[in-house]
């Protein structure tokens, strides 16, 4: 089992900044990816940004075109954490942001509880 823990979320205004943090723990020895989802009220969740994480692999980004230029997703290996700086925050980011661990093995995804993300004025 993976366990998969979100921080970060909260309200800000248009314009602003906020980080979230991802920490995955347990059987982590077959975790090679890690990403940011999010889901607004009355729609599908959707891929926000995906960061490679491996021990001893290459970093290997890829974000969703609205956010690239404004969102910086990165890691912290030795921890088996990542973060994603939001700036430049728009009311069309307030969603629910998830975290999601990817495995090679069974059941090959893991998934936080979710954070919430408020932009508004």
């Amino acid at each position: 089992q993976v366990q998969v823990v979100e921080s970060g979320g909260g309200l800000v205004q248009p314009g602003g900044s906020l980080r979230l943090s991802c920490a995955a723990s347990g059987s982590i020895f077959s975790m090679y990816a890690m990403g940011w989802y999010r889901q607004a009220p009355g729609k599908q969740r959707e891929l926000v940004a995906t960061i490679t994480s491996a021990v001893g692999s290459a970093e290997r980004t890829n974000y969703e075109n609205s956010v690239k230029g404004r969102f910086t997703i990165s890691r912290d290996l030795p921890q088996n954490t990542i973060y994603l700086q939001m700036n430049s925050l728009k009311p069309e980011d307030t969603a629910v942001y998830y975290c999601k661990v990817f495995t090679t093995t069974a059941p090959y995804d893991y998934w936080g509880q979710g954070t919430q993300v408020t932009v508004s004025s």
